[in-house]
């Protein structure tokens, strides 16, 4: 009907939405969108959620290699440090028990370590430059989490499930939920090294 009439489906009929993008009231209050794997998101929300970023960039993950492979954010990462932006990367210490345990649980072993390594080896070039500064953690890792100043995207760990297969969720930055992770990112940024 919407088609032979020329309007929106949703025009005609408001209770109808796209599958894929839930009402805003379906959302509980402080997450903004659900992404249902890491790898739907586009890459082009990755750079523009890191070009948002105006005073800090934070990386928690274990190894992250999605972004340390992809020159277009690592250019980012560079172009808003230089602009005063603080950009920490948190990358798990490829030699911890429990990076160990993740690659034995996602089936992939010591590649798992491997893929730290390989971030490491990616971000180096970086460590050179004022404003970016990287660290190792040896955390269980409950999440990974993604930030550019307050506004949040938290990508939840599953037993046995690659992170890239588990959702996204994007937080909104002031709160009470966006809060809980900006926290949990600074209590481990102070304790790796």
């Amino acid at each position: 009907m919407a088609d032979l009439v020329g309007v929106p489906e949703e025009e005609l009929w408001p209770e109808v939405r796209k599958r894929d993008e839930p009402a805003a009231s379906a959302l509980p209050a402080g997450i903004k969108k659900v992404y249902p794997h890491r790898w739907e998101v586009p890459q082009s929300v990755w750079r523009q959620f890191f070009e948002s970023a105006e005073r800090e960039i934070g990386v928690l993950v274990y190894s992250g290699l999605f972004l340390a492979d992809d020159t277009g954010i690592l250019r980012i990462f560079e172009r808003k440090a230089r602009e005063g932006v603080k950009v920490r990367l948190l990358l798990g210490n490829p030699d911890s028990p429990h990076v160990e345990e993740r690659g034995r649980e996602e089936g992939i072993g010591e590649a798992m370590s491997a893929k730290i390594r390989n971030a490491l080896v990616l971000y180096r070039p970086l460590l050179k430059i004022g404003g970016i500064e990287l660290r190792l953690h040896g955390t269980v890792l409950y999440n990974s989490i993604y930030r550019a100043d307050t506004e949040t995207f938290i990508n939840p760990h599953a037993y046995g499930t690659p992170a890239s297969s588990t959702p996204i969720f994007h937080l909104e930055g002031d709160s009470n939920i966006g809060r809980v992770y900006q926290t949990a990112f600074e209590t481990i940024w102070n304790t790796s090294y």
